[in-house]
């Protein structure tokens, strides 16, 4: 059977969709991890964070991280 270019596409989508399923479960949990993760370097400390917690922040509180005050994360610790 000759394997036609329609052909060679269609199998790559399946397979892209199969490996996306499979990425969503881990990611998940890597998300959840990462969170328990940064919440508890908020809890323990104070500003200034390191720059990869202050970008997680930032995120959660749809902030620049520039703007964020003390009274901000506290809001995200409650």
């Amino acid at each position: 059977m000759k394997v036609t270019r329609s052909m060679f596409q269609r199998y790559r989508m399946q397979d892209a969709a199969e490996t996306k399923l499979r990425n969503i479960v881990v990611k998940t949990k890597e998300r959840s991890r990462r969170d328990a993760r940064m919440m508890e370097t908020i809890k323990s400390g104070s500003l200034p964070y390191t720059p990869v917690v202050m970008s997680w922040i930032s995120r959660q509180l749809d902030m620049p991280a520039s703007k964020l005050t003390q009274d901000d994360i506290a809001k995200l610790t409650r």
